[in-house]
């Protein structure tokens, strides 16, 4: 058997098994590719078509076995293999932290946030940090800011180590352990927050493989606001006058619409949608507030 062949074999045993996509690809066959190349040690951006060599049964046994895993655990690739991509960059990840996924990444590097930043923006809040990976993506992007990167969760710290380590950023991305605001320094130019906003039917409803993922990092209440409700109305204080939030809300736009009545934001376009990451303004939120 060659390499794409045991590909498209892979390919058809997931299909049928009707697993679910979401944490790195959106199709069984490129889940099946990552799994196979991964299986057998070669690069994720091998050319299999350029491959015509016969595999080994060794090779094949292997492959198999992980495709099987994948199968029967329910669990992301990600968390198979101990890595996960986000705009390219690679990030470590285990079921410590959540993988890495995050729209507002695409909003760092498409620059559609820079017009409300300027050459004085150095002080930067990622909140919710989970495996660091927007804190990172964010230092990459812009490399004259300093960066507080702060999450409620010991173990999602831990990961997020790991990948500063990796990425030579320990120096500039400084990791705090905190509910919501409650350590964070400021005032900020910038806050990212890509905070727990699923709602209490959708998280019933949720995949398996979105279930291996903590829970802390994706149940967000009834509604899925109790978080974001908590956090907009702390974060004035951590604001520089200019400063503006960028928040992610995934498919909430209703349930934020409803707990925010006539917040005005800008809904930043990204890939896929228009309505799940909002940029909102120091002004634009303590407007808001002045009127509750």
């Amino acid at each position: 058997m060659r390499l794409q062949d045991l590909i498209s074999e892979c390919t058809n045993r997931l299909t049928l098994a009707q697993v679910s996509f979401g944490h790195g690809t959106t199709n069984a066959h490129d889940e099946a590719s990552w799994l196979v190349l991964w299986s057998l040690g070669l690069p994720l951006d091998t050319d299999t078509t350029l491959i015509h060599s016969e595999l080994s049964e060794n090779q094949i046994h292997k492959a198999y076995k992980t495709i099987e895993t994948r199968i029967q655990d329910r669990k992301p690739s990600a968390y198979l293999t101990g890595e996960a991509w986000l705009q390219g960059v690679p990030f470590f990840v285990d079921q410590r932290s959540i993988i890495p996924r995050s729209l507002i990444a695409e909003c760092l590097v498409d620059g559609s946030i820079d017009p409300w930043l300027s050459i004085h923006t150095s002080q930067v809040l990622d909140l919710c940090t989970g495996n660091g990976s927007l804190a990172i993506i964010c230092a990459m992007v812009y490399p004259d800011v300093k960066i507080d990167a702060l999450d409620i969760s010991v173990e999602a710290l831990e990961v997020a180590q790991i990948n500063l380590k990796r990425h030579l950023l320990e120096q500039r991305i400084k990791l705090v352990l905190s509910d919501c605001m409650e350590h964070a320094g400021g005032p900020y130019d910038l806050i990212l927050c890509n905070p727990p906003y699923v709602n209490s039917k959708s998280m019933r409803e949720l995949p398996e493989e979105y279930k291996a993922e903590p829970h802390l990092s994706l149940y967000g209440g009834e509604d899925g606001m109790d978080f974001i409700k908590r956090f907009l109305s702390d974060t004035p204080n951590y604001l520089c006058d200019t400063g503006v939030i960028v928040l992610e809300i995934g498919h909430e736009r209703n349930n934020f619409e409803i707990a925010f009545p006539h917040l005005d934001c800008v809904w930043l376009q990204t890939s896929s949608t228009q309505d799940q990451v909002v940029l909102i303004t120091k002004h634009q939120l303590t407007a808001f507030l002045q009127t509750q």
